[in-house]
This record gives C-alpha cells, structure tokens and sequence, in this order.
C-alpha cells in the first residue's frame, strides 16, 4: 500500500490538472480570503473564514483531485492490473487516495494555522480537528462515488462540478446566516452540519450536546458516501 502511494504521489507530482485543481486553485483561493479576513469576518467571524476554507480545500482539492486521479487510472487499467496482484481492493484505494488525502489535509492544517497566526486561534482546536476530518473523510468518499461515474479524467471536470459548488455553496451560506433559522434544512444538506460545526469551533460557544447534533450528520453523508461508493464504483472502463 505504502509502495503504491509513494507511485501515486510521483504521478500527481507529474499532472499538471491535478496540480493546478488539487492544490494551487484551492490554495489561491484560501490565501485570499486570509488576506481579507477582516472584510470576510463582518459576515459571520473568523469561524466563516475557518468553514469555507475547508470546504475549498476539500472539494477543490481532495474531491475533485481523488476524481480524476481514479478515472484516469482506470481509463489505462492500472485499477484492472492492480486487482490481479495480491493487494486487497481496499489497500488499492487507500494507496491510490492516501497521497491527496495527506496533502489536503497538510494544506488545510497550514492554512488553518496561518489564519490563527493573522487573526484569533480557535477557541476548540479539538472541536475543530474532529470537523475538519469529518469534511475529509466525506470528501474522498464522494470521491470514490464519482468516480464511479465518471468516464475520463476529462470528464471529472463535468462530474464533479455539483458536489464541489454545492458544498462550497451551502458552506458559504450556512458560515454567513448561521444555522438560526431554516435549522433542520442547513444541518441536513451535504456540507451544513460540516461548516457550522467548523465554524462554531473556531468561534465558540458550541456546547457538547450542540456538537453532536451537527456531528450526526456529517456522519450520516460520510455513510452515504460510501453506500455509493460500494454500489457505483467500476474497476472497469466505462463506456
């Protein structure tokens, strides 16, 4: 598995899509709203900053990333000849997954971190922690049900398009508003639970049992997620 991802990070080392999609996009993007947090933070705090940022990385990065890099190694049937050796379907995803997972959770911690050092820390880092691998581990499970889908690495570009603007979306609108009003609505829509519970890490004020109610659904699409993934994915080209 280990020698698997190390071939996997030379390889989206030497794609240029999958740089520019799966880490300059999402980092410009990130560096932007830290340069303007002030304005940004008028909207909904620090914490809005926090959940977007997040959600950027996470679906300009590790969704998409884990996309395309699934559809183009099946496209060559490099998942057809890995399933003829002796690895395991699942040591074969996670080796093939593991590399943009580890960067994007590398850009999200650095990001995180600088925005603490502009701004204010976070007043639950824990809190904050267990939101933002709850947002990864949705991601790349989306991920593996997209790509189910998706043809060609060219055609990620089309099938990702509605988790990575809806997520970004919903965190966006669910940062600014909060969850007030339209509650069960923000907190059941992919991504809802996920950014409020960012952002009230970051801002404070959550209580135990107002974390768990955000947690449950995030969980709960994590498991949708994979449901899909089960049923959707093909290690075969489709046609």
């Amino acid at each position: 598995m280990l020698s698997l991802a190390r071939s996997e990070l030379t390889q989206i080392l030497r794609n240029r899509l999958v740089l520019i999609t799966g880490f300059l996009l999402p980092t410009v993007s990130a560096a932007f709203l830290i340069h303007r947090h002030e304005l940004f933070a008028d909207s909904g705090g620090l914490g809005y900053i926090a959940a977007v940022l997040v959600f950027t990385v996470g679906a300009l990065g590790l969704y998409s990333s884990a996309v395309t890099t699934l559809a183009s190694r099946r496209q060559t049937l490099f998942l057809k000849r890995l399933r003829s050796t002796a690895a395991s379907d699942t040591g074969i995803l996670t080796g093939l997954l593991l590399p943009v997972v580890a960067v994007a959770l590398i850009q999200v911690t650095a990001l995180l971190a600088v925005l603490a050092v502009v701004a204010d820390a976070p007043a639950d880092p824990p809190l904050l922690v267990v939101a933002v691998l709850a947002v990864l581990a949705m991601m790349t499970g989306l991920g593996l049900a997209t790509a189910g889908l998706t043809t060609s690495p060219e055609h990620a570009q089309v099938t990702t398009l509605p988790i990575v603007l809806g997520t970004i979306a919903v965190a966006i609108w669910v940062g600014i508003t909060g969850t007030g009003d339209l509650t069960a609505l923000k907190l059941l829509l992919p991504g809802g639970a996920a950014a409020d519970l960012a952002a009230g890490a970051w801002n404070g004020g959550l209580t135990g049992a107002e974390a768990l109610v955000r947690l449950a659904p995030t969980l709960a699409w994590i498991g949708i997620a994979v449901t899909l993934a089960v049923r959707l994915f093909r290690w075969e080209p489709r046609r």
